[in-house]
């Protein structure tokens, strides 16, 4: 029997100031068919309301988790989403 829990995909979103396309972004995510996935968003010490607008994603869908570091470059953000991930596979979009 299959664990609804975990999401088969995890997607790793490293961001750092991009309050003008993280909704593009994160819209294009859902726009998909493909709906056991769930969205790991990493705010990278944004300067811009990027933060506000991953945490108003947050609290309307239930597959985005938001966490939040002070710049640590795209690197250490992306290694940081593979540890939080739990799911069978994994892909970053940026």
């Amino acid at each position: 029997m299959k664990n609804s829990l975990v999401p088969d995909v995890s997607i790793i979103l490293s961001v750092f100031n991009r309050e003008k396309y993280i909704k593009r972004c994160i819209n294009s995510i859902f726009n998909q068919t493909y709906e056991n996935l769930k969205i790991i968003a990493i705010d990278d010490g944004s300067q811009d309301s990027s933060l506000k607008i991953l945490a108003d994603y947050a609290s309307r869908y239930k597959n985005i988790e938001v966490y939040c570091q002070p710049n640590m470059k795209l690197a250490y953000s992306r290694n940081r989403g593979i540890e939080l991930a739990s799911s069978k596979y994994l892909t970053f979009i940026d």
